[in-house]
């Protein structure tokens, strides 16, 4: 082994090890000289400090928020301690690289002020990062279970892959998956609610396993209003399949309206989150209620109508 190649291995190990102060403080006031690499484009495979201007986000980067209190922690601890992970990016083109994985630490160096931050250099197809930033993110960015069934159906259907491969590839068995992809399923309202933390997975599943929409938004309602625990809803879920009861179904046979118009009302009643009632006299004349619960019900309504 030449001298020059001992150097070499020595500065990564350095690097490795953060024996070397400059490599995780990145670059207000680093020395060009104590670089890992004097050329990052030619150091594929390494780990390199670039410049945070020449770093282009993942296209394919599942995340679509990021909390600004988690970042500014973040951002803080990197200050005190350096970026002690590399972000992890692939070359596409001279000084320019597209982001794999490690996009908070990447805007949380930002905001602490460098500009430079280490980094390994991959090569990477474009399945290969969409899967990268998928993985990454599911194991370390805590994604909502809603932009997790998002991320699944993508590389499903971007990937070519079905769910058992996907699963391998994500360390999780098929039902698992299977859950996440029914999500997507679920009426807009309730999605939403999951993703804005309203409902938890647990909730979620239980509701997944009730085939009526209708149905699904009433125990959503109720879970709303009355606050009701995981164990509550499965309880509840559970005797309806007993029973054969829907808490809709007097309803329906009371509204006298036929197949075609009580979907629409069961449509309406899943994107305004309330029960809608409709009333159809012959000849195709009737009225719509929508019910509100509150000012802030009233108000929530009003914007779905663009009001």
């Amino acid at each position: 082994m030449s001298k020059d190649r001992k150097i070499g291995l020595g500065r990564g190990l350095s690097a490795l090890l953060n024996d070397n102060p400059d490599y995780s403080r990145g670059g207000n006031d680093r020395n060009n000289s104590n670089s890992i690499t004097d050329n990052p484009s030619a150091a594929l495979g390494a780990i390199s400090h670039i410049k945070v201007n020449q770093v282009a986000v993942n296209p394919y980067q599942p995340r679509f928020e990021f909390d600004e209190d988690a970042l500014r922690e973040l951002s803080e601890s990197i200050k005190l301690q350096g970026l002690i992970q590399p972000i992890t990016v692939r070359q596409m083109g001279h000084d320019n690289y597209q982001l794999i994985s490690g996009e908070r630490r990447l805007r949380a160096s930002k905001m602490a002020g460098f500009t430079e931050i280490p980094a390994y250099i991959r090569t990477a197809d474009d399945q290969q990062m969409l899967e990268m930033a998928l993985i990454e993110n599911i194991q370390r960015e805590n994604l909502n279970a809603i932009e997790v069934a998002l991320s699944f159906q993508r590389m499903i259907e971007e990937c070519a892959i079905n769910q058992e491969e996907l699963g391998d590839r994500v360390s999780k068995n098929r039902s698992t998956v299977t859950n996440y992809l029914r999500l997507l399923k679920l009426p807009p309202t309730i999605q939403a609610a999951i993703r804005d933390n309203k409902i938890s997975m647990g909730h979620a599943r239980a509701l997944i396993n009730v085939a009526d929409p209708a149905t699904q938004l009433f125990i959503f309602q109720e879970i709303l209003d009355k606050d009701l625990s995981v164990r509550k809803v499965e309880d509840m879920v559970r005797s309806m399949k007993q029973t054969g009861i829907k808490p809709t179904s007097k309803e329906k046979k009371s509204d006298g309206i036929s197949f075609q118009y009580q979907k629409i009302q069961d449509d309406l009643s899943s994107k305004f989150a309330t029960k809608i009632k409709m009333k159809v006299q012959d000849g195709g004349k009737g009225s719509i209620e929508i019910p509100f619960l509150s000012d802030d019900d009233l108000s929530r309504i009003l914007e779905l109508l663009d009001w």
